[in-house]
């Protein structure tokens, strides 16, 4: 099994219900022997013999259906505890009145619990309660209102049957939901691996060689040189998991914007009070501002660009604009498309993790702005 991959066969829904059809079957045999044993002494034995006859047909309908989720609905679980309300019903019809009194077990006896064990495996304890009441009418129905010993003991069984199986068909689904979570980043850690090895064989040995070449120059070339060491140590970071910004804790979002924005080209407006976000909702928020910047720089050389922060009291808006010449229509799909995602992952991605929604809006000759909101 690879990591991340869910290992089958181990839900509530598949072990669960496999667990059932086993104990509907085992329950049906002994049912069946302990009634031909007695066929003798029923007041109708046909009508016995019927019984068991839908008994037996409903476990070979109940197992295929119970197997198979797409028939696994709330009507199959009605239609079983039916059913299984009717065969016990169906003892007025087999027994006399004397026998019941004397305390005689119903005909499905121990195989009328499957119905409960199955309430309580689709919806737990609440369950498992409503089928065992509606069990214990049935029964009560039987013994023509005045229960036996044996009436009450078998149904203080089927109750302490049913509270057990929803306990744990409870705890079964949490730890299904934790073991869920446990490879879905057993799968994200093999994936971050595996890119590591590609970006190690390939962009980082391209910035390490222009971080040493660049370094032998001098002016813009040095000034490459720098910035190429910068992305490769971020990028290492990345890759192991590292973060330049603290985990914990709140920073002011317009100190930690300030650095990229201080090019001549690039004003930078803020509120002269702090904007304070948590520590990694406020480096996201850097970077898909950086990521906006380096778009302008890219698209639109020598074009001025403005970043505005402004901090509301339920979110923050962050608003950059340039004076370039805009993006044609359809170009952020036909990039998406090429794999080209620094909008799509950088921007946009960055933003909607934290909740946040992002609005782009550009016009030939009337530049580019992107507006994104995030809520504190």
């Amino acid at each position: 099994m690879g990591p991340g991959r869910r290992p089958a066969g181990f839900t509530v829904e598949v072990t669960g219900w496999r667990a059932l059809a086993a104990f509907r079957w085992l329950t049906l045999v002994y049912a069946t022997a302990l009634n031909l044993d007695d066929l003798g002494r029923v007041a109708h034995p046909a009508w016995c013999v019927a019984t068991l006859a839908v008994m037996a047909g409903w476990s070979v309908v109940a197992t295929y259906c119970y197997a198979r989720p797409r028939f696994r609905t709330p009507a199959l679980l009605v239609v079983d505890l039916v059913v299984t309300l009717a065969t016990v019903l169906a003892t007025r019809l087999v027994e006399t009145p004397e026998r019941i009194a004397g305390g005689e077990f119903t005909v499905p006896t121990v195989w009328a619990a499957t119905a409960v064990m199955a309430w309580a495996l689709r919806w737990e304890i609440v369950g498992g309660l409503l089928a065992t009441l509606g069990l214990g009418v049935a029964n009560v129905v039987v013994v023509s209102g005045q229960p036996t010993r044996g009436t009450v003991h078998n149904m203080i069984l089927v109750l302490l049957a049913a509270i057990v199986i929803g306990y744990v068909a409870e705890v079964l689904r949490q730890v299904d939901r934790i073991m869920i979570d446990v490879w879905q980043e057993q799968g994200a850690v093999a994936e971050r691996d595996r890119l590591a090895r590609q970006i190690h064989d390939g962009v980082l040995q391209v910035l390490a060689l222009v971080k040493r070449r660049g370094a032998e120059l001098d002016g813009e070339g040095r000034e490459l040189a720098e910035m190429a060491g910068e992305q490769e140590a971020a990028l290492r970071a990345l890759m192991t998991g590292g973060s330049a910004a603290p985990a914990d804790g709140e920073v002011d979002l317009t100190a930690l914007v300030s650095p990229s924005t201080a090019a001549s080209t690039i004003e930078l407006v803020a509120p002269a009070e702090p904007v304070m976000l948590p520590a990694g909702a406020a480096a996201e928020v850097a970077a898909a501002i950086g990521a906006a910047l380096h778009n302008v720089a890219e698209h639109a050389p020598g074009a001025r660009a403005w970043v505005v922060i402004e901090d509301e009291p339920d979110a923050v808006l962050v608003v950059v604009r340039d004076d370039g010449p805009g993006v044609p229509a359809g170009r952020l799909a036909e990039a998406a498309a090429e794999g080209r995602l620094g909008v799509v992952q950088s921007i946009r991605g960055r933003v909607r993790e934290l909740g946040g929604s992002v609005r782009i809006t550009s016009e030939a000759g009337e530049g580019t702005e992107v507006e994104f909101r995030v809520p504190r």
